[in-house]
């Protein structure tokens, strides 16, 4: 069976995609009869998709261009790449650290200006460059806001520059616990982040709770001069309330990746558009891992680094696998063993995980007649609770 992924949009690693071998092919077929499509941020909250779309791989950490709860109302599965661009942004976080602290840009603009001789011009530098004089990192005091992929090597790498890091992370995963340094100090009140800390940087994606964490209400408990940093989500930063914070001298510089007019004429704000993951070595990665996590559900059905559906993984042993996306409502399991009973099938596993409205299925069955798989999955296309069904078939145990 020949599986086909579309590109949809522009900036799909093109190395990635010549990586693709069989039974998964690129870009031979239209839309509407791709299995899964890869994108990046192509909008499609007012796309239709066709029945047989399968997945979407999303080629980056974020996926608000996709409706995601209308994908699982139908059936689709939404993949992205948890992690792919980490390294990037962590290396333009810390980059802006120093440009902050060092004033870098005010000492290029003036030297810029300078004109004369080479000789008189230095003789001008000797005088002026205390005026430019920073500081260093090391000793300093970094509080990291989100621990994740991206925050957690934040944190890790700045201790590793000599500074002292407190991480504040209400929903730390055991992943993420186990790479975070030990010499990191998780705090659980924010308040105590944003009073101790000399440098602040957020990763935590935008939420409800999130939305507006950057206000004054918050940055008025920071230390005069501190050096604030956004490259998580614009939707975390109030703006006017940044722009207060810096005419009271608590913020010294703030650096983001998001732009807006409010900040043009500001000289402590340092604006980059959509700069973070923007790499050649992230793209690579994060198409990699959307076309992995794409090619591993069309090929097996198991769910891994999904945005709408857990994950869900199990060897596939026997000769036939169902899948099963159905509304996550009480007895769905005990409901799903009476059918394959009544065709008088054995059941050789199952998994069922639930997330939020849905929940997703893997069965396996211990059966080589056709014909009663196929009234199988004809009984659950009936049922009221179920979404779609998949049949897989497993050749190397038939």
């Amino acid at each position: 069976m020949t599986f086909h992924i579309k590109t949809i949009g522009n900036n799909i690693d093109q190395i990635a995609l010549a990586e693709v071998e069989a039974p998964f092919v690129v870009n031979e077929v239209e839309e509407d009869q791709a299995d899964a499509f890869i994108c990046r941020a192509q909008p499609f909250h007012n796309y239709t998709f066709s029945k047989k779309l399968l997945a979407i791989g999303r080629a980056g950490a974020g996926f608000n261009n996709i409706p995601i709860e209308r994908c699982a109302q139908e059936g689709i599965v939404v993949f992205n790449a948890p992690g792919g661009n980490a390294n990037a942004v962590k290396e333009l976080v810390l980059g802006m650290m120093i440009f902050g602290t060092r004033n870098l840009e005010q000492a290029n603009q003036w030297l810029r200006a300078q004109t004369g001789t080479d000789e008189e011009i230095d003789q001008r530098v000797e005088e002026a460059k205390k005026v430019f004089s920073g500081s260093e990192l090391a000793g300093k005091t970094l509080g990291v806001i989100g621990l994740g992929n991206i925050g957690s090597r934040v944190a890790n790498d700045a201790r590793r520059l000599g500074m002292k890091v407190l991480g504040y992370d209400p929903y730390l995963s055991i992943e993420h616990a186990w790479n975070l340094s030990h010499h990191v100090k998780r705090v659980h009140q924010l308040t105590e982040l944003l009073q101790k800390s000399d440098y602040i940087t957020v990763h935590m994606p935008a939420t409800p709770e999130t939305q507006g964490l950057l206000n004054w209400a918050n940055l008025s408990q920071c230390k005069k001069g501190v050096i604030l940093l956004n490259y998580a989500r614009d939707e975390i930063s109030n703006k006017k309330d940044i722009l207060r914070a810096i005419d009271a001298g608590i913020v010294k510089f703030f650096g983001t990746d998001f732009g807006s007019e409010c900040f043009n004429n500001c000289a402590q704000v340092f604006l980059t558009p959509h700069l973070g993951g923007s790499t050649k070595e992230a793209g690579l990665n994060c198409t990699r891992m959307a076309l992995d996590s794409v090619q591993t559900y069309l090929q097996t059905g198991e769910i891994i680094n999904a945005v709408n559906f857990p994950r869900v993984t199990q060897e596939l042993l026997s000769p036939y696998r169902i899948t099963l996306i159905n509304k996550n409502v009480p007895n769905v399991v005990a409901q799903i063993s009476m059918a394959v009973a009544k065709e008088n099938i054995n059941i050789a596993n199952i998994v069922n995980r639930g997330q939020g409205d849905y929940a997703y299925t893997l069965l396996d069955l211990d059966e080589q007649d056709e014909e009663k798989i196929k009234a199988l999955i004809e009984r659950f296309s009936k049922a009221d609770n179920v979404v779609r069904v998949r049949l897989i078939k497993n050749k190397r145990g038939m």
